[in-house]
């Protein structure tokens, strides 16, 4: 593998920066206004960057942070509270409310974080380091975007230390093509908009393959007998990481006749229906299509996995 180049001097890098940023019809101002200020590469971003829970942590470890009693009981609090709206939203995208209110829970805390740090330093961070400069270069200009276009002022523009904004955690390419105006106000609010967050969440998994009526999947036991048998089923050869760990889809029938059952030891449902297997440590999911939505949102399987169990415990 070639080494990957250093970059310019922080300086020099920004100047270019900006220079792109015009070319693109980022207007003066707004370049002016978003890059003056920035002085060298923040420290504790790239710290961040490479401390990920969802990659450091194994499954138990992950579900025992995020899966607490208080999440689930909040989960199930906020399910009622805000039923009416979810109601609309999901008849409105095909989504199930309680998957929304996962994701929501999951990302803000319940809407109690949407970030603090400045997007465009945090972002400027990141597509100055090498590891992944092309992408948030990309994901750079298109903050930049959401500024030119009047959708948030820049003091306003904060979001995690990755540069995910609002409440659902969006990049800001996500942004410009999933956030939804649901109250109708003109402005596209994931930040402070109840309505325009659950919304956003609903289109996002709408836009990348949720189906209404399917549920994302189900944990399962692998007797002993069946292990050889399921291990031979080949693994993914394409999509995300997380994606390239679980096995190729096999109808529910198969796994049944290769002897998987349900996590209460009975016999899986019998159909056609394709799912693949995720190995999580000592246990194991059968995940259906719905599965990659949430993969598509975070592609870790302790992240889509939480995601799934949390909407299923909201009563």
């Amino acid at each position: 593998m070639a080494p990957v180049a250093s970059p310019p001097p922080f300086d020099e890098w920004l100047a270019g920066l900006k220079a792109e940023a015009l070319t693109r019809g980022i207007r003066p101002e707004i370049v002016e206004q978003a890059l003056q200020d920035l002085q060298e590469p923040h420290p504790q971003i790239l710290e961040r960057d490479r401390t990920q829970a969802e990659f450091t942590l194994d499954l138990d470890a992950y579900l025992k942070r995020r899966l607490t009693r208080e999440t689930v009981r909040t989960a199930q609090r906020m399910y009622a509270r805000h039923r009416t709206l979810l109601q609309k939203v999901g008849k409105r995208y095909g989504m199930h409310p309680r998957v929304i209110v996962a994701v929501w829970g999951l990302e803000s805390n319940f809407g109690r974080f949407a970030g603090v740090r400045p997007t465009v330093a945090a972002l400027a961070t990141l597509a100055y380091d090498p590891r992944r400069a092309s992408l948030f270069r990309q994901e750079l200009f298109h903050a930049l975007e959401i500024l030119n276009r009047g959708d948030i002022e820049f003091e306003r523009l904060k979001g995690s230390w990755a540069g995910a904004l609002g409440q659902p955690q969006f990049l800001p390419s996500s942004y410009l093509k999933f956030a939804q105006d649901f109250d109708e106000d003109g402005r596209r609010d994931i930040w402070s908009s109840q309505a325009d967050v659950f919304a956003s969440v609903a289109y996002y998994l709408q836009q990348h393959g949720w189906s209404d009526g399917l549920r994302w999947g189900r944990e399962v036991k692998v007797p002993t007998a069946a292990r050889a048998a399921v291990e031979a089923v080949p693994l993914r050869t394409e999509g995300c990481r997380a994606e390239r760990l679980m096995t190729s889809a096999l109808p529910l029938d198969e796994w049944r006749r290769l002897g998987v059952r349900t996590a209460a030891g009975t016999a899986l449902p019998r159909g056609k229906l394709p799912a693949s297997l995720v190995p999580a440590g000592s246990r194991y999911f059968l995940v259906y299509a719905n599965y990659h939505a949430l993969l598509d949102y975070n592609c870790a399987h302790s992240y889509a996995l939480s995601i799934g169990l949390l909407s299923d415990r909201i009563k």
